[in-house]
């Protein structure tokens, strides 16, 4: 039976003493005797999707409940996993590990390494430690101590650590596999189905976004090795097959999905700018009044987008905020990009117009030539120049 997933632990204040104001700002912004969330790859994959909200970055760097902070507002979401569907995952993930991991070595073995000597056994370390710092530090020796044995070892939940925005962020993958070579590898383990070979492509993309996360923080482990193992980009995304409880699995090539993590994650601003540019006070407390909590969300930019509707558990309070105020955000990034300086629905529609926007702006042109053909359009159907709205 796998072990349970750390509580929501993720960092500490005092673990990193060279920041000790960091961590305190971070703790007030929290609330007095509030916990700090852990900020798992699941998070991390979707914030390195949208590099520019300052809002979702600080409040996940400080480890703020975001679900909590949402119903709060009076904008509950629906993001998450429901407690069946939890409780299915973590009896699939411990079939899949039965027997000291026999069938998921061979299923590495078979997908991933199958030149190699086959996995007669595998020498499964323990990991327990105290507090995720005492548990990274055990897994990255569990990793030199495995590398340099040579043999099939499989590491089952271990610790790792990635600096996001200046925190520090543990990250628990379901399993690292260590080759004969020395090679690792990162096996993600989930409950969606493989049906008739071919399982939902929005699914495993988000499995493949979140195993680019940890083979980014391995390869920081790697780093502080000599010579520097080979953390290999082609990850084992393991699942049910068709609607039995028998595992089956594919080898998944991420090097996409680690170069742009790896690219977003290093423009985030730093937490400790947001943070300094807040108000003095500002604290996200679900226990504050709601006028008090909305003002200290609104004080941090938030860059939504209808992709958040997927990831982020504020995306309501923020998809609200965005269509009140006429943002074009809330109508699709693409769109966005399109607009170049339009920022607002009204803007878009005045300068369709041309009551607004310079006529050499390509935005512009676009826009009143697209008005013009609406315009002729409507004419040859007989029912007359409609103006924009």
């Amino acid at each position: 039976m796998p072990p349970p997933r750390t509580p929501g632990t993720g960092r500490r204040d005092g673990a990193f003493p060279a920041k000790p104001r960091a961590w305190a700002r971070l703790a007030e912004l929290r609330g007095p005797g509030v916990p700090a969330r852990a900020m798992d790859a699941r998070a991390l994959a979707a914030l390195a999707a949208n590099p520019g909200c300052n809002r979702r970055a600080l409040l996940d760097g400080a480890g703020v409940d975001k679900a909590a902070l949402a119903s709060a507002l009076g904008a509950p979401s629906a993001f998450g996993q429901s407690q069946f569907a939890f409780m299915r995952g973590h009896a699939f993930e411990a079939r899949v590990k039965a027997d000291g991991g026999a069938e998921l070595l061979r299923l590495v073995h078979r997908h991933l390494d199958p030149g190699a000597e086959p996995p007669e056994r595998a020498h499964v370390p323990d990991l327990t430690a105290v507090g995720p710092e005492g548990r990274t530090a055990r897994t990255a020796l569990a990793l030199r101590e495995a590398t340099a044995a040579g043999t099939w070892t499989l590491l089952d939940h271990p610790m790792l650590a990635l600096e996001v925005a200046g925190s520090p962020a543990f990250l628990e993958p379901d399993a690292v596999v260590v080759h004969p070579d020395g090679g690792w590898t990162v096996v993600e383990i989930k409950s969606f189905p493989v049906l008739d070979g071919s399982a939902d492509p929005a699914k495993v993309g988000a499995a493949a976004r979140q195993a680019a996360v940890y083979v980014l923080a391995l390869e920081e482990v790697a780093a502080r090795l000599e010579p520097p193992p080979r953390v290999r980009e082609r990850v084992l995304l393991v699942c049910p097959k068709d609607f039995s409880n028998l595992p089956t699995a594919s080898a998944v090539d991420v090097r996409k999905q680690r170069a742009v993590t790896a690219r977003q994650l290093a423009r985030l601003t730093r937490l400790e700018e947001i943070a300094d540019a807040l108000p003095e006070g500002v604290c996200f407390s679900p226990e504050l009044p709601a006028e008090e909590l909305t003002a200290a969300v609104e004080a941090v930019p938030a860059t939504y987008a209808p992709e958040c509707l997927a990831a982020c558990e504020l995306a309501f309070h923020c998809r609200a905020r965005a269509r009140a105020e006429g943002a074009v955000t809330a109508l699709g990034r693409s769109v966005r990009a399109e607009l170049g300086g339009l920022t607002t629905v009204e803007g878009v529609l005045a300068a369709a117009r041309g009551e607004a926007g310079e006529a050499d702006d390509p935005a512009v042109a676009a826009l009143r030539r697209a008005a013009a053909l609406r315009a002729e359009a409507l004419a040859a159907a007989g029912q007359g120049v409609a103006p924009c709205p």
